[in-house]
């Protein structure tokens, strides 16, 4: 799991980075540097309940909307038939930007539920 955890650091702190020409990079680097703050956690043997919580709400919150949005995954899917999203770095078009931003989410998500499932199933063979 260390070598897990420690991947996502670096990948986790790299995307915070690379928001720095983000028209949003106020909600994404918090979003990412968290991220990377409880894969250190989950490395140091950590499992702060709350702090997971805080997350998966935050993250499975905002990836719904994303989802939902007007232009966000469903418009992509359904009234843009599911463009090729890497196309370009630049995303000119909402629904690109919003897939690409609900894209990171889930790797978020993931990572965390990872953790947190592996966090307390360690926890509970200690106890």
């Amino acid at each position: 799991m260390k070598v897990f955890n420690w991947f996502f650091i670096v990948f986790f702190v790299i995307s915070a980075g690379l928001q720095y020409n983000d028209p949003d990079p106020y909600i994404w680097v918090p979003i990412y540097l968290f991220a990377a703050y409880l894969c250190f956690e989950s490395i140091k043997g950590r499992y702060n309940f709350k702090l997971y919580l805080l997350g998966f709400l935050v993250y499975i919150g905002y990836a719904i909307g994303l989802f939902i949005d007007r232009d966000g995954v469903m418009s992509w899917v359904g009234a843009h038939h599911a463009e090729n999203i890497v196309q370009t770095m630049k995303a000119e078009k909402p629904w690109i930007e919003e897939t690409r931003e609900f894209g990171g989410l889930v790797i978020c998500i993931v990572v965390l539920a990872i953790n947190a499932i592996y966090l307390n199933n360690k926890k509970k063979t200690l106890a």
